[in-house]
Order: structure tokens, then C-alpha cells, then sequence
């Protein structure tokens, strides 16, 4: 077998192994999921599993990774296409893709809940060619905060907060209806998102 065919191969049994997690975790629950039926839904052997993955913490957290870097791309691409121009319209434009893809998407939130910042730290940290657009994402918004005045280690704090807050709200809100619905606090919201960015 060439090198080649034999990477796609191993790519492709990793491929099966988190969409069979994934599919798992949102049916079953996190905890009520073992690397057994992960294994058994993936069609492969448990040694492949390990092959991969140290257990199956490693195997959520690359999930979670794979579907914020998904989030973030849907929604910069999303806010590249609506033509805003001012800086503070296409912050508002942006976390308003993200809630309202967690409206439209429950489970994910129930799943990544409160790692959505930790995933975007990680892909902002990592600088893999396969975050490039994550990282462009991440790069574009740091760099409108500094040009506003901040330190870049200011405008990364801040992003980050920004998106735990976010995370957090979102959660609380759509999952608990706490302290009330969504679109109630989103007024809200979108004030303090523009008064941490000022």
C-alpha cells in the first residue's frame, strides 16, 4: 500500500471514530458513553481507538475543537458576506450568528458548553494549518481592538472574554431559560459586548 493511500486510510478510521463519539455524546450523553460503543458504532477495533487517542477526554476534546472552529467559520463567513463594514455592526452581526446557531442547535451547545473559549484560546494558540481561517478570524478581530487602543494582550483577553461570555449566556439562557430567554438578554448582551470593545 502506498504512503499516500495508507494516511487516507488512517484519517478515515479517525474520521469514523469521532463522528461515531459525536454521534454518541449527543444521543447518549458524555457519560453515559463508553470508548466500547464508540469502537462498536466506528466499526474498528478498540486497540485503533488508542491509536488516536489517549482516552476518551482526548477524543471530547478534539470534538469540541473540530465544532467551534466550525462555529467560527460559519459565522466569519456569514459576516464577510453581509458587506458590514463598521467594526462594532460586525461584532454584533457575528455573536449573533453564534446564538443563533446555538438556538438552532441545542445538543452542540449541550456538548460544548463551556469549552467554547477554551477551543477558541486553543485554536488561537496552536497555529496548525488547519485552523488557518480560525486563526485569520481570531488575528482580524485582536488587531480591530488593538487599532481601538488596546495592548494585544488586552484585545486577547478581552476576545476571550467576549466569547466566554457568549458561551456562558447562551447556555444559561437557551438550555436553562435563565435569567430569561435568549432573545430577552441579547439586547443586553450586544450593549456589553460593545462597551468591553469601545
Amino acid at each position: 500500500m502506498s504512503k499516500e493511500k495508507n494516511i487516507m486510510k488512517k484519517n478515515l478510521k479517525k474520521e469514523k471514530l469521532c463522528s461515531s463519539a459525536f454521534d454518541l455524546f449527543i444521543s447518549k450523553g458524555i457519560n453515559n458513553t463508553a470508548i466500547d460503543d464508540i469502537v462498536k458504532r466506528a466499526g474498528v477495533a478498540k486497540g485503533t481507538f488508542y491509536l488516536y487517542f489517549k482516552d476518551k477526554y482526548d477524543i471530547i476534546n478534539k470534538i469540541i475543537l473540530q465544532k467551534s472552529r466550525q462555529i467560527f467559520d460559519e459565522a466569519m463567513d456569514a459576516t464577510k458576506k453581509s458587506h458590514i463594514i463598521e467594526f462594532d455592526e460586525m461584532c454584533i452581526f457575528f455573536v449573533e450568528y453564534v446564538i443563533n446557531y446555538f438556538k438552532d442547535n441545542k445538543l452542540m451547545l449541550k456538548l460544548i458548553n463551556k469549552n467554547f473559549s477554551w477551543s477558541l484560546y486553543k485554536i488561537a494558540v496552536s497555529r496548525l494549518d488547519e485552523h488557518d481561517e480560525v486563526e485569520e478570524t481570531v488575528t482580524f478581530f485582536i488587531e480591530k481592538l488593538i487599532e481601538r487602543g488596546m495592548s494585544g494582550e488586552e484585545a486577547e483577553i478581552t476576545l476571550f472574554l467576549i466569547v466566554e461570555l457568549v458561551g456562558s449566556v447562551s447556555y444559561n439562557c437557551i438550555i436553562n431559560n435563565e435569567p430569561t430567554d435568549i432573545d430577552s438578554i441579547k439586547p443586553i448582551l450586544f450593549k456589553k459586548i460593545l462597551t468591553m470593545i469601545a
